[in-house]
């Protein structure tokens, strides 16, 4: 009797242990499922975290935000820099602090790569980047080698006629580029406080009681001991930064120019002589004051007279980013304040 109980004591045991380890496995498999499906909206969730920006090619997708990035452009380092992000490498650094006056400043960290015109590919692919970010219009010629480097972004900051102004295009690319580094926020709050700053500037000439708002302005040099004068037209940036602080172009000329200025002679600002006149030269190379000294051609021009010429610093930067935009629009209202 007492071995009959103990049989069935037994059976009951393993009949229990059996259920037991039967529902283990179907808890083992429920979790599984559910640790499958998890990953499932973690694959889900990486692909809708992919960053995808656009350049003159078209799209392109990054699955996570670039870190090591070289730049061939300085527009583009400086678009990097004004949202915290410093390259890892980056063409003519020297030039680049020649030129370009804005805070934040480069890092001594930063790799020189050669120069804009002909960058180090060797020097770029020991970087090991993982994106390069460059002018179409330098680099074109080489962007497959770029590219098998790492993926290339190109950009061009000199729209054709009809594809928008280089204002236009200098916005949408640093938000491309803020979309790039997942900063999209901390552009759109550069953008607005650029527009609050050009408000402000434009009331500060109001204030100041400066009535006369013509402008021509002017980036001139010597070639061949003859002046090169440079006067920009209303597709430039810097022209259309100076009609956001409520200024107006006096320079008008026939034909659309790529870059946004004629090179042209004295004689053309003729029509444009009751403006302001604001310039660019080097100290060492000033045709103002040294080839057209006593150039009746110039020296009887109304803003000459009347002394409303202005000279700007010989490394204003007319070509950068919204951070160059600001330090521009105050030089040109320094410029105007201080002859009142």
């Amino acid at each position: 009797m007492k071995k009959k109980l103990l049989l069935l004591l037994m059976a009951l045991f393993l009949s229990v242990f059996a259920v037991a380890c039967g529902n283990d496995g179907s808890e083992t498999t429920e979790e599984d499922q559910n640790q499958e499906e998890t990953n499932t909206d973690g694959e889900s969730g990486e692909e809708s975290s992919s960053i995808t920006v656009s350049d003159i090619y078209g799209e392109q997708t990054f699955e996570e935000v670039p870190e090591r990035i070289v730049v061939l452009e300085w527009v583009y380092a400086e678009n990097l820099l004004a949202l915290g992000v410093q390259p890892v490498g980056m063409a003519d650094i020297e030039g680049y602090h020649s030129w370009v006056n804005i805070e934040p400043e480069l890092g001594e960290e930063v790799e020189d790569v050669g120069t804009r015109q002909e960058p180090n590919l060797e020097a770029i692919h020991a970087l090991e980047p993982d994106v390069i970010i460059t002018a179409n219009s330098r680099h074109e010629a080489i962007l497959e080698s770029l590219e098998a480097i790492a993926p290339t972004l190109a950009y061009n900051s000199y729209p054709e006629e009809g594809e928008g102004t280089q204002y236009e295009e200098m916005e949408a690319t640093f938000k491309e580029m803020a979309k790039l580094v997942q900063k999209e926020e901390q552009a759109d709050e550069i953008l607005t406080e650029l527009d609050q700053s050009y408000q402000d500037i434009e009331t500060e000439i109001a204030d100041a009681g400066i009535e006369n708002t013509d402008f021509v302005l002017s980036q001139a040099y010597s070639s061949d001991n003859s002046p090169v004068i440079r006067l920009f037209k209303d597709n430039a940036m810097a022209t259309e930064i100076m009609t956001k602080i409520g200024l107006e172009n006096a320079y008008q000329s026939e034909g659309f120019q790529l870059y946004g200025f004629d090179e042209t002679s004295v004689e053309s600002l003729q029509t444009a002589q009751d403006a302001h006149f604001f310039y660019i030269v080097q100290e060492d190379d000033n045709v103002f004051t040294d080839q057209l000294a006593g150039n009746p051609a110039w020296e009887e021009l109304a803003f000459v007279k009347e002394d409303r010429t202005y000279a700007l610093p010989g490394d204003t930067w007319t070509f950068g980013g919204p951070l160059s935009a600001e330090v521009f629009a105050n030089q040109i209202k320094e410029a105007l304040l201080q002859e009142k």
